[in-house]
């Protein structure tokens, strides 16, 4: 080798981690994008059903301006929720760090997102979280536990039965993922257009977040340890 030759640097150790969490992120994200869609077109589909509605009440000899007021009414309803879906799809491509939710909220969020997609392809979904105190950054919450439950239903068989669970400690929230497998027929809804979620995948994100996760099974248990969200100390305080 030349003297002269320039200096090959070795990635440091937080480098690496970073490019590993973007990469799973990524993966994340395009598992999710069919769900993000449904969560999309769901309230834009009902526009044009009312639409095609008012449209034939309005060509009748003496419109009803009273029914003709009520569709204008539902457009203008869905046209909103979909506007808040539209808005909401975007904090998932560009999350909001600062953002809280509690426990029940964002499970309910997460299993929201993907449980028409998890049931399709024969997964039961069901959250055993209550009302617990205590707030956490919706961030993690979306990317680990997201993550948990499509990395669970890659490397279980269906059917199967996929229940959360929570109970607050010092340290965090601590969210279990327990998966069982159950009798029937397998799935025939086909294979995920993107690549599996590996473990190595969950561990790069949960770090990225600063959230612990432990892995046991068969029959698969995840356990997820989401630090709480300090508040944050008001102006001039």
């Amino acid at each position: 080798m030349s003297p002269n030759a320039p200096s090959v640097e070795e990635p440091s150790p937080g480098f690496v981690a970073d490019r590993l969490a973007e990469a799973a992120r990524y993966t994340l994200l395009r598992r999710l994008a069919p769900s993000m869609r449904h969560h999309l077109v769901v309230n834009l589909q009902p526009i044009g059903m009312v639409y095609e509605v008012m449209d034939r009440r309005l060509k009748a000899p003496q419109p009803d301006l009273r029914e003709v007021h009520e569709s204008a009414h539902k457009i203008n309803s869905f046209a909103k929720a979909a506007l808040h879906s539209c808005l909401d799809v975007v904090t998932w491509l560009a999350p909001d760090e600062d953002v809280p939710t509690t426990a029940e909220a964002g499970v309910r969020e997460c299993m929201g997102l993907v449980a028409t997609s998890l049931t399709f392809r024969g997964y039961n979904l069901r959250s055993e979280v209550g009302d617990l105190a205590g707030e956490v950054r919706r961030s993690a919450m979306r990317s680990v536990v997201t993550a948990g439950l499509i990395h669970a239903t890659d490397h279980t068989l269906a059917p199967a039965d996929l229940t959360l669970s929570a109970h607050a400690t010092d340290p965090g929230l601590v969210l279990t993922l327990t998966v069982r497998p159950t009798k029937g027929d397998p799935s025939f809804v086909a294979e995920p257009a993107y690549r599996r979620l590996e473990w190595t995948d969950v561990e790069a994100l949960a770090a990225a977040e600063g959230v612990t996760v432990s892995r046991e099974g068969p029959p698969l248990v995840l356990q997820l340890t989401l630090p709480w969200r300090r508040p944050t100390a008001a102006a001039g305080d």
